[in-house]
């Protein structure tokens, strides 16, 4: 996310890096004790990093800020700039030069001996990676959206759930105090019964065209970058602009949809659950290789009879962000500490003791290092975030198919309608293949 307050741009020149042979270090992994998991005796958390473009460069430099056991031993990457840079950052913080590198994700989890990992990736890779490294029993940090397609969330749910891991979605406004406020309001009633909410995403990126194709950077392994997707030329969407295209991503919908879509759920109770009716329409680029929705506006029916509009920012009043709509009132909430209401005396409510109290963290990246250690599920856990994100990709099979998708949210299946079922995954490129669930 290009606005996230702390991001920092660590692009540098650096020669082309290569995985070489290492001595590991004197370090002893939780994993060499079995599934238990237990901290080394060093009580320090072996950690690595999978992506080290711009978002999980800034998650590197948040997790080097931390107090506590964390140790970074190993970076991968398809770029070997960004290798070059992570390597030198995490050297510098660990006052030697033993940060080993790798260029391809399976010959890193492979030979590291982890406890953590922290993974940021375009979306149409989180499938297969996500779901491989908690299949090696490493816990996971993992971007937003969680996966690109409902098909890639099972198997990551499953994955996650069967190797008993810690799993830390990026979905960060959840250790803010102004989204757990506003949500906490509306879970406990300040706004009276919730029957409507409105959930403000950003406007579309309208497009650039068709690039020509242009050579691949020296630096950059451009098949390896697509993997599973479909094989093309390489035309400079590498590292940002391949997020307005849908063989990579969804665009500002699914982009956003772990963040706001996810505090919409947290506040009215539906984190382990979704709608049953979606309907609604987008606006799509008419020509260029940018084919995204720019505009999108679906409406989500749920079988407790809440609706939840999910719409770009520019169509609603308040904007951005996640409006509770109850019939006493409603409150609203989004970045920049935002959070008003209908009445300013319902923000100065407080919740009884005997109340909701929404789990609390002030820090989203040590929320997922204490987890790690105290093995308590972190704030914004894996299923949570799948329910999220999979109602963006309901709105957007919706949007496509141009019909109204009955979903059953308990089997996670689209109801008596074969061709909106057929978008429940996407075709990867052989050799690659998903893990069935």
């Amino acid at each position: 996310m290009a606005n996230k307050s702390s991001r920092r741009d660590f692009v540098k020149k650096s020669a082309a890096l290569v995985a070489g042979t290492f001595v590991l270090p004197q370090i002893i992994p939780s994993t060499a004790f079995g599934m238990g998991r237990r901290i080394a005796p060093s009580d320090r958390i072996v950690i690595g990093s999978i992506g080290l473009g711009s978002q999980g460069t800034s998650n590197l430099n948040d997790f080097l800020k931390l107090k506590g056991p964390l140790q970074f031993v190993a970076v991968c990457d398809v770029d070997s700039k960004h290798l070059g840079n992570a390597k030198e950052i995490i050297d510098t913080a660990n006052k030697n030069k033993d940060c080993r590198i790798y260029g391809d994700y399976r010959e890193f989890l492979e030979k590291e001996k982890l406890d953590a990992v922290s993974i940021a990736l375009p979306d149409h890779w989180h499938g297969l990676i996500y779901s491989a490294a908690a299949n090696k029993g490493i816990n996971v940090y993992g971007e937003k959206p969680i996966c690109r397609t409902i098909n890639d969330g099972k198997v990551i749910v499953n994955a996650v759930k069967k190797n008993n891991i810690i799993w830390q979605t990026g979905s960060w406004q959840r250790s803010l105090f102004n989204f757990r406020r506003g949500a906490e309001l509306a879970i406990n009633g300040r706004v009276g019964k919730i029957k409507y909410i409105e959930v403000g995403l950003p406007d579309g990126n309208r497009g650039i065209g068709t690039p020509p194709v242009m050579p691949v950077p020296p630096d950059l392994n451009w098949e390896m970058w697509l993997g599973p997707a479909l094989k093309v030329p390489y035309r400079g969407v590498s590292h940002w602009d391949w997020r307005w295209i849908l063989d990579y991503s969804g665009g500002q919908l699914t982009d956003w949809a772990g963040h706001h879509i996810d505090i919409a759920n947290w506040g009215a109770g539906l984190e382990h659950t979704g709608p049953v009716e979606i309907a609604g329409a987008g606006v799509y680029p008419v020509d260029g290789i940018f084919n995204v929705p720019v505009e999108y506006d679906f409406l989500c029916k749920y079988a407790n009879g809440i609706e939840m509009r999910v719409v770009n920012a520019a169509r609603l009043p308040l904007g951005m962000g996640t409006t509770w709509h109850g019939d006493l009132g409603w409150v609203h909430v989004d970045r920049g500490d935002i959070i008003t209401a209908s009445d300013p005396k319902i923000l100065a409510e407080v919740i009884g003791e005997n109340e909701i109290h929404l789990y609390k963290s002030d820090n989203h990246w040590q929320n997922f290092v204490d987890c790690v250690k105290s093995k308590k599920p972190a704030i914004a856990p894996v299923e949570v975030a799948y329910r999220a994100i999979s109602i963006a990709l309901l709105g957007e099979i919706a949007m496509t198919t141009g019909q109204t998708i009955k979903w059953d949210p308990d089997k996670q299946e689209i109801i008596g309608n074969n061709r909106a079922s057929h978008l429940l995954s996407r075709p990867y490129r052989q050799p690659w293949t998903l893990p069935t669930v």
